[in-house]
């Protein structure tokens, strides 16, 4: 169980690393944000259900 709630945060924080050095780099771009919004959203959202479900997932650890 502990296992796999450090693998959820292991994941969670490798995507924040990403999306921290990814995003900025997409805005500042010219023309980036036109063809990576996509990418942007679904990191995002990834990022949000693996929030989720880490919190879930915790409840049940301890």
């Amino acid at each position: 169980m502990v296992a796999i709630l450090q693998l959820l945060v292991s994941m969670l924080i490798l995507l924040s690393f990403a999306l921290v050095v990814s995003v900025p780099v997409i805005l500042v771009s010219p023309g980036e944000w036109e063809k990576s919004k996509g990418l942007v959203y679904t990191g995002a959202g990834l990022w949000f259900g693996l929030v989720i479900m880490t919190a879930a997932f915790n409840s049940f650890v301890i």
